[in-house]
């Protein structure tokens, strides 16, 4: 599966290789220059466009009145919005890739005798390779916004303004204003700038409630520097994941949007913006009817933390979670594969200061319901530093409550949703497997016990095991000898158990993996 990549530089005027990628961040790297203005304007106050669309049938013949001729248009919306909609240029600073040179070449240090090799026999025609040696350099980003207030207030995507050095503003009417960064949020994609100077502007505003499936949207952008240009479609999902962080909640739609449009609005037939065009799906890098909106709710948050503070402050409880599989659930005694599998906690944690330990499954927040790790991060994060939680687990074979005082989540940390299920041990052989206690291999971490051998086609390489992993416990219990892990393993079958649940340690990662009893010859 292919995973959202960032399209910081879609367009390189250094001439980089695109990268190919189904899932497209929309922002545009070119020399292009903007057109005029893009997006849309401050509150729509003119009547409700949904009006027009009415058109009941009548009561006594059952047909249907006839529309007026502007019924299907969103000419009155656009006209209401578009002032308040910019097009967003940025200068970035960059070091090349080291992976390839700027013409897609090898990455060579000046020492390294290969170069001049290449250098002497590798060019065209003769001609030696041209070595860039990660030079700086400076590459003119463009992207969208929307104005939120009449200071001057711009929402866009983070991935416009990452590592912006300079960010001009172009407005509807063409003329153009500096601006600043005020703050960003990567885990969300989204930042906050500032006019500078000028004003009083036009604005937008977020939507109060979210849009149904099937409502009218209009995205309003600048794509490909083609700024005011204006799609309208439908909202096809809601609730999307599409990996690109830890609280992915993308709403999906088929209004056509392309790189440039990063950053804009989605409005509804009021005028108010409903999201916050950031990706798109796309197996040739253009619209094909698929892109994702950061909801307004969802910003509006981050947005008025970004205003107040400059940063974006989360709640944390320090752990590592994985999905529960139908054989996790059974080898835990839990009748339905929903909530959070702990997999590890944090020392000094307030996880693990509140008793909470690995192999916990965490199953609601506050009364709600956790139906899967990326929702317990979502509302972990929501609740905020210092907040009480309350938390239902499913602890040593029941359910136990626990009150735990929320953390400040450390910047670049989340919790982590392992959706890899891959690790399961056993030195049976019909596992596939050879083990060794810990301590009888060179180089091995203390504690546990090693998989020295994997037979590909066993049980365990199904489940994802490796040489070089280790066990740490088997069906909640610490082993430290291949005899210990194989008891378990008989322990289980006799006693009518489905799979074992193997706590393992494969690199620096700790996870689960359910080994089915079912699957071994």
């Amino acid at each position: 599966m292919t995973q959202p990549v960032s399209e910081k530089n879609p367009q390189s005027t250094v001439g980089k290789r695109p990268r190919p990628s189904r899932f497209v961040l929309l922002s545009t790297v070119a020399a292009v220059a903007l057109g005029g203005a893009v997006l849309g304007n401050g509150g729509f106050s003119k009547g409700t466009p949904g009006a027009i669309w009415t058109t009941p049938a009548n009561a006594e013949t059952g047909s249907v009145a006839p529309l007026p001729a502007n019924a299907f248009s969103f000419a009155d919306v656009v006209d209401h919005v578009r002032s308040a909609v910019v097009s967003i240029k940025v200068k970035i600073s960059e070091v090349a890739d080291t992976d390839q040179s700027d013409e897609g070449g090898p990455q060579l240090s000046p020492d390294d005798p290969l170069e001049k090799f290449f250098r002497r026999f590798g060019g065209e025609e003769g001609q030696p390779f041209e070595f860039h040696h990660n030079r700086p350099h400076t590459e003119m980003a463009q992207g969208s916004g929307f104005i939120i207030s009449s200071d001057g207030y711009v929402v866009t995507n983070n991935h416009v303004v990452d590592h912006a050095t300079e960010v001009t503003i172009t407005m509807d009417d063409g003329s153009t204003h500096p601006a600043k960064v005020i703050g960003t949020d990567k885990r969300t994609d989204l930042a906050l700038l500032k006019i500078k100077g000028g004003g009083p502007f036009s604005y937008v505003k977020f939507a109060s409630k979210s849009p149904r499936v099937g409502d009218w949207v209009i995205a309003v952008g600048n794509p490909f520097g083609l700024g005011g240009t204006v799609t309208a479609g439908i909202v096809s999902a809601r609730g999307r994941d599409i990996n690109s962080g830890p609280y992915d909640d993308y709403l999906q739609i088929d209004a056509p949007v392309n790189r440039g449009n990063s950053g804009g609005p989605t409005f509804n037939t009021q005028g108010d913006v409903v999201g916050i065009n950031t990706a798109i799906y796309s197996p040739s890098g253009g619209s094909v009817g698929i892109g994702f909106d950061i909801p307004s709710d969802e910003a509006r948050t981050v947005i008025a933390a970004l205003e107040s503070k400059g940063i974006v402050t989360r709640g944390w409880i320090g752990v590592e979670i994985q999905p529960v599989t139908s054989d996790i659930a059974d080898s835990l005694g839990l009748k339905s594969e929903k909530g959070a599998l702990v997999a590890d906690t944090e020392k000094n944690s307030p996880a693990a200061a509140a008793g909470i330990k690995t192999g916990d499954v965490i199953l609601s927040v506050n009364g709600e319901s956790v139906d899967s790790p990326r929702e317990l991060a979502r509302k972990i994060a929501a609740l905020g530093p210092n907040a009480n939680a309350a938390l239902l687990v499913w602890h040593d074979g029941s359910q136990k409550s626990f009150d735990v005082k929320l953390g400040t989540l450390p910047n670049e940390q989340v919790a982590k949703a392992d959706t890899d299920q891959d690790t399961g041990t056993d030195n049976l052989t019909a596992f596939g497997l050879t083990l060794a206690p810990s301590d009888s291999v060179p180089g091995a971490a203390a504690g546990g016990v090693v998989v020295t051998n994997v037979d590909p086609d066993g049980t365990a390489a199904q489940k994802g095991l490796k040489v070089g992993d280790v066990i740490l416990e088997a069906g909640g219990k610490t082993v430290k000898t291949p005899g210990e892990v194989a008891g378990v393993l008989g322990d289980a079958k006799k006693a009518g158990r489905k799979a074992v649940l193997l706590r393992v340690k494969s690199g620096d990662e700790t996870h689960f993996v359910a080994l089915e009893l079912s699957k071994a010859s």
